[in-house]
């Protein structure tokens, strides 16, 4: 497994997880609220975290944890599904406690995140699909660059709502 360096910002660290960080994500990610966010189907465990955590590197993804300069956890970040050929990822990016987001936490992640799409990884396109009942999600987004692609309607379903689905993109050239 390589070692991957930290990515230090203003605001932010982006840093490997590590097996301790599974105690915030299982707790933050049983919450109804964060798990309607996200799309969570069903309560985790420490255990599942903590494999989560230590699964062997795939190339096809990359996950980072968000600290503040501190080193106190905010959240995590990452690309899923890469795929290299086509030149296009998803990115995934969550701070879930209330009281850590509206910093600017998410927009410095979000452009440290871009830049290390289009420059590092030379993708073209980073998308991200989002629950519309979610809009300051998708507030932020929209903020980062993102636009709508589509919606795919009734699309996400949660605790006997369904939602859209917005699915949302943003090209190098447009960032760049």
């Amino acid at each position: 497994m390589s070692v991957k360096e930290p990515i230090i910002g203003n605001k932010v660290i982006l840093r490997p997880l590590y097996k301790d960080d599974a105690d915030f994500f299982a707790h933050w990610y049983n919450q109804p609220e964060i798990m309607f966010e996200c799309g969570f189907t069903k309560p985790t465990t420490l255990e599942a975290e903590q494999g989560r955590i230590i699964r062997p590197e795939d190339e096809d993804e990359e996950w980072w944890v968000i600290t503040d300069l501190s080193g106190k956890i905010l959240g995590e970040t990452g690309f899923l599904r890469m795929w290299h050929h086509w030149h296009c990822t998803d990115m995934s990016m969550i701070i879930p406690d209330p009281d850590e987001q509206g910093k600017g936490y998410g927009g410095e992640v979000g452009r440290m995140m871009l830049e290390r799409a289009f420059r590092h990884y030379n993708m073209n396109r980073v998308s991200v699909g989002v629950v519309a009942l979610n809009e300051p999600a998708v507030q932020f987004w929209k903020r980062l660059g993102f636009k709508q692609e589509g919606i795919q309607e009734q699309g996400y379903y949660y605790n006997g709502v369904f939602s859209d689905f917005i699915m949302m993109r943003i090209l190098k050239s447009e960032y760049i």
